[in-house]
């Protein structure tokens, strides 16, 4: 019998105005799986996050988290097993790098001590491969791929149990993206977290996904495992993944 997926969506649907952005948006992800959604600009990726996170309300349809209704869940219970990878890292730049690490532990319901909180940002730094020396920098003192490991140090400071992550190396050169796309493998294997990543890069797709799902026109076009992209028979998939001018997608101009 198959497990209770962590989180299933079904008949998703979400228009601001007369924009309809998801039409019947349906997927699912197994607990400790990775599943990366992937599909071009403004077809409604991050608004899918949104809708699972309920920042964005549903129009209508499913969302269930371990076999819940999302309107059923405590959503600050929720929350505290979640963890982000945000586009644009999202530091604070008025807070040192270990307070950014630690926010989350030292503004919550039961706030840890300075001390602490600064010693598990600092481990936490370590295992992206930051050094102490990094806690007391600020934000601007760091180059790109510094805050990229900043912002996922942040991500998993409370060990959640789901992790998305929002083009995660976006902005950041082919080897530093390297780097990054390994480092949310071994988090993701190491922690047995939840994750979903959007994404249009597809070496971030070949090194971080178990499955994928395609979203193009407001619905999943396709999802199954990485392996499997290439037999898909889907012609938005196939144009999508071998970046083709010619198919089903039309370019923005």
């Amino acid at each position: 019998m198959a497990p209770t997926p962590k989180i299933a969506i079904e008949d998703v649907w979400k228009a601001f105005g007369d924009k309809t952005v998801l039409a019947g948006v349906s997927l699912s992800v197994a607990p400790g799986r990775s599943l990366v959604i992937i599909g071009g600009s403004g077809t409604g990726k991050s608004v899918t996050l949104k809708c699972i996170l309920g920042i964005e309300r549903a129009d209508r349809g499913s969302i269930r988290i371990d076999g819940t209704e999302l309107e059923r869940i405590d959503r600050r219970a929720f929350l505290r097993h979640f963890g982000m990878l945000f586009q644009g890292g999202a530091l604070f730049d008025s807070l040192p790098v270990w307070h950014n690490v630690a926010f989350r532990l030292r503004h919550g319901r039961q706030p840890m001590s300075r001390r602490d909180a600064r010693d598990l940002a600092i481990e936490k730094l370590r295992r992206v491969g930051l050094g102490p020396e990094t806690a007391d920098l600020y934000p601007a003192e760091l180059s790109g791929g510094m805050q990229k490991r900043v912002g996922l140090a942040r991500a998993i400071a409370t060990d959640p149990e789901v992790i998305f992550f929002d083009e995660p190396t976006s902005g950041l050169d082919p080897i530093m993206a390297g780097v990054i796309n390994e480092l949310i493998r071994e988090l993701v294997t190491e922690m047995g977290a939840t994750a979903i990543t959007i994404t249009h890069d597809m070496t971030t797709v070949h090194s971080v996904a178990d499955e994928v799902a395609m979203l193009h026109g407001g619905v999943i076009r396709w999802q199954g495992p990485v392996a499997g992209m290439e037999a898909s028979g889907d012609p938005y998939l196939d144009q999508f993944i071998h970046g083709r001018a010619e198919g089903p997608i039309a370019a923005v101009r």
